[in-house]
This record gives C-alpha cells, structure tokens and sequence, in this order.
C-alpha cells in the first residue's frame, strides 16, 4: 500500500467553478493549494511591491500604498511582455511555497490528498506534479454568468485573460476525469466523492 497522498490538479476555464470544486474535494478531507490566494497575498511583500514601482513607477500603488491589483490586471492583460514579467516574478515564488507545503502534507496523517487550484498549472510546468487531473466542465453561458454575478472581470476582460492560456480543448485532453458543473453544487459534489473514491482505491 503507498503511503503517498494523490495530487490532483484542477482544470477548467475562467468561471467554470474550479473553486467550488477544490473546495468539494476539501470536504472529502484534501487540503486545497490556492495559487490566486497565494498570489495575491504575495503583491503585499516589500520585494515584490519594489520590482513592481521599479518597472512601472508609482501609478501601480492604490492610495493607501499598496499595489493597486485592478490596474496590474489592466495592465498585463493588454501586454505579452508585461504579462510575462509578472508571471516570472510571481510564480516562481508560488511553486517554491507549494513545493515545501506539499513535502509537509505528504506525511500529515490528517490529509487525504493535495488539491491545486492553479489557473495556470499547465501553463507553468506543473503537469508533471500532478498524478490526477479533474476538468471542469461548464457552459460559456454559464461561466459568462457566474463571471458577471460576481463582478470580477468582464467579457472583454474574460476573452483576453483567456488568450494566456492553454486552449480548453487540450485542458480536457489532459483530464482524467470530467465533472459537469452546469448543475446544482449537490449533485457536483455526489461527482466529486465518486471520482475520490476512485482515485484513493487505485492508490492502494
């Protein structure tokens, strides 16, 4: 029997709600890695605030000092080249934490598998971490619609973050398995426990 807890990468498009997913899987006693939450937590530390003034000056800062992330977000979805300076300056430092949380995780006997919630995992190189991926499956409607609800980008903004990334069709190429979410959050987690106990079963 291994003792390795599974790592399973969460896969889906902007809206198509891999949070709610990830936090499905929490339930069922995984820890959940948020590279969002991670990210965003890191646009407070000094360095990462300096490199940010030291490459497009003060108008980045809010009124209160702190990086103004609406116009990071502006900003980098309008320029390849910016885009990349920030994902080079953030993520590195979002794989070298989750690479030491995961080593933790591994021998907590309170954990029953690793979830990573990453908008960009395949993007960045971690396919290779992962032992299971699950695709979110979600209309266009329906993810435009949870989009707007929650009023965190529009559809111009959907369409050009959307560019950045690896086309939804290969994503699904990638998975192992599918989950429906264009139903109720009940039905999406009977989903989730199924393809849990599937994964833990052929572990052992």
């Amino acid at each position: 029997m291994s003792n390795k807890k599974p790592i399973i990468g969460v896969l889906g498009g902007i809206g198509s709600g891999k949070s709610t997913v990830a936090a499905c899987f929490a339930e069922l006693g995984c820890v959940v890695l948020d590279a969002d939450a991670l990210a965003h937590d890191l646009l407070d530390e000094p360095e990462v605030v300096d490199m940010l003034v030291d490459r497009w000056g003060g108008v980045v800062l809010d009124d209160a000092g702190g990086v103004n992330r609406r116009w990071v977000g502006e900003k980098v979805f309008d320029s390849p080249p910016e885009l990349d300076f920030l994902n080079g300056l953030i993520h590195p430092r979002v794989l070298k934490r989750f690479e030491v949380v995961i080593e933790t995780y591994q021998t907590d006997p309170d954990v029953s598998g690793i979830v990573l919630d990453m908008p960009l995992l395949l993007e960045v190189g971690w396919e290779k971490r992962c032992d299971f991926f699950v695709f979110v499956d979600c209309s266009e409607d329906k993810r435009r619609e949870r989009i707007a609800k929650n009023a965190r980008i529009d559809t111009e903004q959907l369409k050009k973050r959307e560019n950045f990334q690896i086309s939804l069709d290969k994503k699904k190429q990638k998975a192992h398995y599918m989950i429906d979410n264009n139903s109720e959050k009940s039905d999406v987690a009977e989903q989730i426990a199924q393809i849990f106990s599937n994964i833990t079963e052929g572990s052992k």
